[in-house]
């Protein structure tokens, strides 16, 4: 008996076949990663895909990438679309994604003419977010959104394809945003955090951890259970751990600890255009 068409990949494939050349981009999370996926089966060399790397995107993140290109045939292109030689961008204003996605989407732009796709979905509308307004200014287009599939739909398409590795990926914002709003964004912090996280991801096998740059100094927010169950002790070990990695000049930043919460270095603004 054929295996049932999962609810919704009629529609994503519908959506792709009317797009005829399709360039993605392809950041190593779930979402773009399935989209390539069934762009990739589906358009076969009438689709190409790209992914930037920068200081703000996590090795392992190019790594899956390379893979799946490999495993797949994907026709992969790997660039620096250059926002870190953005002063704008640098500065980190409360919509830093703008200048972000503005890059990476000229810089897609600049090497190919086929049509700009993006795996947003229909959760991501339901917050503020700048770089849906490069999104629109490149004329890039949300297979997933056109089709009504929310993050839950891109998870299921995924194990549907047969990856439960990708489908449970957690969600990886990129290093960037743990630097708080107003805080000029440096490579060498971007560094220390994620290797910070890597830590302490060996160290407590925890569902969720953040390493926060602020103004104040570093937090490291920890999902409920994590955090409830480490000792005084073991925070002050941790963290003296943590602190060297941050080491600048003759003294560490302070790190102190707190329960997670999702994009909280992220400073709104009070009327987001």
């Amino acid at each position: 008996m054929a295996k049932p068409v999962l609810p919704g990949v009629d529609a994503v494939g519908a959506v792709l076949d009317g797009i005829g050349r399709a360039a993605i981009a392809v950041s190593g999370g779930v979402d773009s990663m399935t989209l390539a996926l069934m762009a990739g089966r589906r358009l076969g060399a009438e689709s190409a895909m790209f992914h930037a790397v920068s200081p703000a995107v996590p090795p392992e993140a190019t790594e899956r990438v390379r893979a799946f290109a490999a495993r797949e045939g994907w026709r992969l292109t790997v660039l620096d679309a250059g926002e870190f030689d953005d002063p704008a961008y640098r500065a980190n204003p409360a919509n830093r994604c703008y200048y972000c996605k503005t890059n990476l989407y000229g810089a897609l732009a600049a090497r190919t003419d086929a049509t700009l796709l993006s795996g947003t979905n229909l959760d991501d509308l339901g917050d503020w977010r700048p770089g849906l307004k490069a999104a629109e200014e490149h004329r890039v287009r949300h297979p997933f959104v056109e089709a009504g599939i929310d993050k839950a739909g891109v998870r299921a398409i995924a194990a549907d394809l047969g990856f439960d590795d990708l489908s449970r990926l957690p969600a990886a914002p990129c290093l960037s945003s743990r630097i708080e709003t107003g805080l000029r964004v440096e490579a060498d912090d971007l560094a220390s955090i994620h290797a910070a996280e890597r830590y302490l991801a060996r160290q407590l096998r925890p569902e969720t951890v953040r390493c926060r740059r602020r103004k104040a100094g570093i937090v490291i927010e920890l999902d409920a259970p994590t955090l409830d169950a480490l000792s005084e002790s073991r925070r002050a070990a941790l963290g003296d751990t943590v602190a060297g990695m941050f080491a600048t000049g003759d003294a560490a930043r302070p790190v102190s600890f707190a329960p997670y919460r999702v994009g909280s270095a992220f400073l709104r603004p009070a009327h987001p255009a």
